[in-house]
């Protein structure tokens, strides 16, 4: 990921520094956990307690033995003097990554909870402000009936907090590390060394491991992030559609001094939500290599190292950057309900047609004989944009055998609609102390 879309929180948890600085943990609780054991000395394990890493050092070997975590282990040992050679007793490489990668995990589903947590902050303020906020509701892109904007948003309220639970669950399937040797079976290094290291580190043992921690976890991870990915993409495409200069009913935040465009200066595009929608195809792109990583040969092969080395971090720095993007749209989201109230009478009154269906039906009309009635005066409506469907209806002569003149225009009564718009919010538990708190 490019600097432009990266914060610095979720950028750390993938340098290179913080890596090393997890590998050397690694090691260094795994010497702790053989100290407990016996099998080092107080003198030696209190010189590995001060070891460190030089990267030149590091580098240096590298180029010699075309190994990443062997020129790490070997930088390390020189730095301790002769305990160093307990570092890395008994541990297999794969032992020190993947216990490493799943604290990064962790801390990462860490940040992603509070981007969802602020998230769902804000679209449940909005969702309060606008609660009773009627605009037209689109089917297909075609209205519907009313509904209001805040129930609009109390729908991605509920979706957020699954976002969350499904977070919460991928953090604890990942929470898994492995010291177990070179093929998990604990020959070299015994149990009670992993269970120290995984308790010191807040992760637990994996319950059976080959060489690595197995890779269903890593892919139900990632699947999770390409879920909340594409619902911000949802989310983002409906403000997009309904900024559209044929709707203008909300737009982006637009800061003094922005401009839309080289050529058009009266353009206000909505490129932070397509920048939202676009970076989720990077997000969903890397569930299918996750799910691919999960096949691998016998106990272990490296195929897929450098895809994890990728996938991983980008989907991560990718979706920190969307939600926290998704956020600032909707803090400072500007609303227009006398827009919404022009578009929901555009129809010339077509988005009470299922009312007068209902009315029609149960005052004795079958509903065969109703639906074409109403819909034969709709379509006069659809082909003349000005038409009044109210006014075709009462002058039908059927419709005004069933219908007086008071009990028809109480069917386009918007306020209707709003009759049970409260049961979502109840059932959401969205009120103004739960948007305050």
């Amino acid at each position: 990921m490019i600097d432009r879309y990266t914060y610095p929180e979720m950028k750390r948890l993938w340098s290179e520094e913080h890596k090393l600085e997890l590998w050397l943990r690694v090691e260094i609780l795994a010497c702790e956990g053989w100290a407990a054991l016996g099998a080092i000395g107080p003198e030696d394990l209190a010189a590995i307690r001060r070891a460190s890493v030089d990267r030149a050092r590091m580098e240096e070997i590298y180029r010699e033995s075309h190994h990443d975590v062997l020129s790490f282990v070997r930088a390390v040992a020189e730095s301790v003097g002769p305990a160093g050679r307990f570092i890395h007793l008994g541990l297999t490489s794969s032992d020190v990554l993947d216990t490493a990668l799943a604290v990064v995990l962790c801390e990462a589903c860490d940040l992603l909870a509070e981007d969802l947590e602020r998230l769902e902050a804000v679209l449940t303020r909005q969702a309060l402000a606008h609660k009773y906020t009627l605009m037209v509701g689109r089917t297909h892109g075609i209205h519907a009936e009313p509904l209001t904007f805040g129930h609009k948003l109390a729908v991605w309220v509920a979706e957020v907090r699954r976002h969350r639970t499904r977070l919460a669950q991928a953090r604890e399937m990942v929470a898994v590390g492995k010291i177990g040797g070179a093929v998990g079976t604990h020959a070299n290094v015994p149990p009670e060394v992993e269970e120290y290291v995984c308790r010191q580190l807040g992760l637990r043992p994996a319950e059976a491991a080959t060489q690595i921690v197995q890779r269903d976890r890593h892919a139900q991870f990632v699947l999770t992030l390409a879920l909340i990915a594409s619902s911000l993409e949802k989310f983002a495409t409906e403000i997009r559609g309904l900024q559209r200069t044929e709707v203008g009913e909300v737009a982006e935040p637009f800061a003094p001094g922005q401009q839309g465009s080289s050529a058009m200066p009266h353009k206000r595009n909505p490129e932070l939500a397509e920048r939202v929608c676009g970076l989720a195809r990077v997000v969903r792109s890397a569930a299918i290599p996750a799910l691919e990583d999960v096949v691998l040969w016998h106990e272990r092969d490296i195929s897929h190292s450098s895809v994890e080395r990728i996938i991983l971090p980008d989907a991560c720095l990718a979706l920190d950057y969307m939600l926290r993007t998704f956020t600032h749209i909707m803090e400072g989201l500007d609303v227009y309900p006398e827009r919404m109230q022009r578009n929901l009478e555009r129809s010339g009154g077509l988005v009470y047609s299922g009312r007068v269906l209902l009315a029609l039906v149960e005052k004795g009309m079958s509903r065969q004989e109703a639906y074409a009635l109403v819909q034969r005066y709709a379509k006069q409506v659809w082909q003349d944009d000005r038409g009044d469907f109210r006014a075709l209806l009462a002058a039908d002569p059927q419709v005004r055998a069933l219908l007086g003149e008071e009990e028809l225009a109480r069917l386009f009564d918007p306020s209707y609609h709003l009759r049970a718009i409260d049961t979502a919010f109840e059932r959401l538990g969205l009120t103004a102390a739960a948007a305050a708190s």
